[in-house]
């Protein structure tokens, strides 16, 4: 593809006059295709999109990161205003699921009930579960599940699939997008439960592109060590991007960290911005 635009319309930061909220959600427009990737945690998405001008009836897809609730809150309203749009998301997007913090209470992250309802009644023609690799239109692919081989990326965490913590949940529906431009891979993440080097060596794998252009979304690397951190700095810094841009669940700290080591290709996204590409 010559030209893609894609806007963040939810992120845990906003422009003036927008709303922001813990979720994600983005505007994905490629040609004639127009995508939403995730729908943030509320219908905040929509407020934003409205006063973005963005018109949530038209979008023909939408893609579904994982199935935690500040990616999935707003399904319910989407396939309400929009009856027609193609779903892909992988089958353990539906499950329940927990986080378990010390000295927090337990948490459920699931798709909200409304939402994995509106879902499971969506048109079956238009329910596209996905596993592995899936090529939704010209030069756009998404990841299906994605192998977890760097040693560095711990890709645990608080998450179980029971309240008392005893099933780990691998979030094995973590799944990424990426479309194919002349210049390299534009790569859209959600919150890369995988890990960011495990996600885009997988990519670059899958598509048999090297070149990476751009990198945006969130990276989870909120409570990374410092040697996590500077390893995937180091593999930023082979890829050389032209951007990097952590949203959501990426961290201040290593947001920071990037930008120490990369410079002003690391430019931290907010809802409003717009990547054109």
């Amino acid at each position: 593809m010559n030209k893609a635009v894609i806007t963040i319309i939810a992120d845990n930061v906003s422009d003036r006059g927008l709303t922001a909220e813990h979720g994600l959600s983005f505007l994905i427009q490629a040609g004639c295709e127009s995508i939403v990737f995730d729908i943030g945690q509320s219908e905040a998405v929509f407020s934003n999109a409205a006063i973005l001008g963005i018109d949530m009836t038209e979008p023909q897809m939408l893609v579904l990161s994982h199935g935690h609730y500040d990616h999935t809150g707003g399904v319910a309203e989407l396939l309400r205003i929009n009856p027609e749009m193609m779903v892909y998301y992988h089958p353990d997007a539906m499950i329940t699921r927990f986080s378990l913090h010390p000295g927090k209470p337990v948490k459920e992250i699931s798709m909200p009930p409304a939402c994995r309802k509106a879902l499971l009644h969506h048109p079956s023609e238009l329910r596209h579960p996905v596993t592995g690799t899936c090529w939704i239109a010209s030069g756009i692919g998404i990841t299906g599940e994605i192998p977890r081989l760097t040693p560095f990326e711990d890709t645990g965490g608080p998450f179980f699939l029971d309240s008392a913590g005893n099933e780990p949940d691998r979030i094995r529906d973590d799944q990424s997008l990426w479309l194919e431009t002349p210049s390299g891979l534009v790569i859209v993440l959600g919150c890369c439960h995988s890990g960011l080097v495990n996600t885009v060596e997988y990519i670059r794998k899958t598509s048999r592109i090297q070149r990476v252009r751009g990198i945006i979304g969130g990276m989870h690397l909120l409570h990374a060590s410092e040697v996590r951190l500077a390893a995937t700095a180091e593999k930023l810094r082979e890829w050389a991007p032209e951007f990097i841009i952590p949203c959501h669940c990426t961290g201040d700290n290593a947001i920071d960290f990037m930008r120490s080591r990369l410079g002003d290709t690391v430019r931290t996204g907010y809802a409003g911005m717009k990547i054109t590409i």
